[in-house]
């Protein structure tokens, strides 16, 4: 029997032909930590006896989910940061270089084949570029940053088939709504979720990162794709490095395979309080909004700022609308700017907030008040998730958003591209 590409990346990483079940101590290509999780590595590290770490270069420290920060606390925290990464000579990304995952992505040291943690849950993200990466907790990152190892449960696969092609106004956001809604949040709980078939290959590798993102919120440990040309592009782009990449066997063994014709797919929105709450967005749709949010790990790319002031041109934010913009990235934000990306968004009556985590996880940037309504690009929508339990989350794409946005209300974005 084949292997399928958890397995085989395994294998690798760990010296020694692995299968399902198996225990595993496999070397990592790279880890990385955020401001809500490092401090605790950092104590954890230190607890342990760490006095160097196991490769500086290949090390990463981020703060992103409160920047700039927004209270004296916080800010002691990041400055704890700041120096151990001066002792340690590992980098630090500070305040307005973005958030974690995106910049991983865009630093060349993710790729095909490679084995990543990272303390944040949504470090699933680089399994769209054919990587193994994964969440942990704080202790057990402490515990690679001094080792450059990491012990591993190999997990089952569940894969999924995608056929068809999205139509227009359906995007990455609305499919993978759809597949979580299908199997709910624990429905793949500590699984890898491969994600192939035409729809899939037919993406962006921006949109392919939003896939793999969400793939933690049905649980499952990592969200893996196979490397093709898109794949290579990117990395070429991004990276000096040579990467091997991972490939199913033909005759792989998987836990489930699900296969869903996605050509009549049409936008999706998940409902309050959670991400698998997953109706088509027409069941919802005329529900007032007060806050719109672009941006996140999950859809703060150019792209999806692309697509947003594609959609608001010519018009204006509703009056009783905050639209609240998180470019993904420093590089994103440049990019954005020099091609009036930013500026489309800005003059339709937008806020364009520091490259960062802040609306998102509730810090800053965008806190709602009691009652109100939020439709945002994130990937969670839990009670009090923006910061206010009182608050309701909607989730959507970018045009979703966008189209909100402007209506003051939950809009079909294809409405505007009639």
């Amino acid at each position: 029997m084949g292997l399928n590409i958890i397995e085989k990346i395994l294998s690798r990483k760990s010296g020694r032909a692995v299968r399902v079940g198996d225990i595993v101590v496999a070397e990592v290509d790279f880890v990385m930590g955020q401001d809500g999780t490092s401090p605790l590595a950092i104590n954890a590290f230190r607890a342990m006896g760490g006095k160097a770490l196991f490769d500086p270069a290949k090390v990463a420290l981020v703060i992103d989910h409160s920047a700039p920060s927004p209270s004296e606390g916080v800010s002691n925290l990041h400055k704890f940061m700041r120096n151990f990464a001066r002792e340690t000579g590992c980098h630090l990304y500070d305040v307005g270089d973005g958030v974690c995952h995106q910049l991983m992505l865009e630093s060349g040291a993710v790729g095909p084949g490679s084995l990543v943690v990272g303390a944040d849950s949504h470090t699933c993200t680089y399994g769209a570029l054919n990587a193994f990466a994964t969440g942990v907790g704080s202790t057990d990152l402490a515990a690679a940053l001094i080792s450059g190892r990491m012990w591993f449960k190999v997990p089952p696969t569940l894969k999924f088939v995608c056929h068809g092609i999205l139509p227009p106004g359906v995007y990455s956001k609305d499919l993978i709504l759809f597949l979580i809604g299908q199997v709910t949040a624990d429905g793949a709980t500590y699984m890898s979720v491969e994600f192939s078939g035409e729809a899939v290959r037919a993406l962006s590798m921006e949109a392919r990162f939003t896939i793999s993102n969400m793939a933690v919120e049905m649980g499952a440990k990592a969200g893996l794709m196979e490397a093709d040309e898109r794949t290579a592009e990117w990395v070429a782009r991004y990276s000096r490095r040579t990467f091997e990449p991972a490939a199913p066997d033909p005759d792989a063994v998987y836990e489930r395979i699900l296969e869903f014709d996605v050509s009549g797919l049409e936008p999706q929105v998940a409902r309050p309080h959670r991400v698998d709450n997953v109706a088509p967005l027409s069941e919802v749709a005329g529900l007032p909004v007060d806050e719109a949010v672009l941006g996140t790990c999950t859809n703060g790319r150019l792209e999806d700022l692309r697509i947003a002031a594609a959609l608001v041109r010519r018009y204006r934010v509703s009056p009783r609308v905050r639209f609240i913009v998180a470019p993904a990235s420093r590089h994103v934000y440049l990019q954005a700017l020099r091609d009036g990306t930013l500026e489309t968004l800005v003059q339709a009556g937008a806020a364009v907030v520091t490259p960062g985590c802040g609306p998102c996880v509730g810090t800053h940037n965008g806190v709602p008040a009691d009652g109100e309504r939020v439709i945002s690009t994130a990937n969670r929508n839990f009670k009090g998730r923006m910061g206010n339990r009182n608050a309701e989350i909607y989730l959507a794409s970018p045009a979703a958003v966008a189209a909100a946005a402007l209506t003051g209300e939950i809009t079909d974005p294809r409405e505007f591209l009639k």
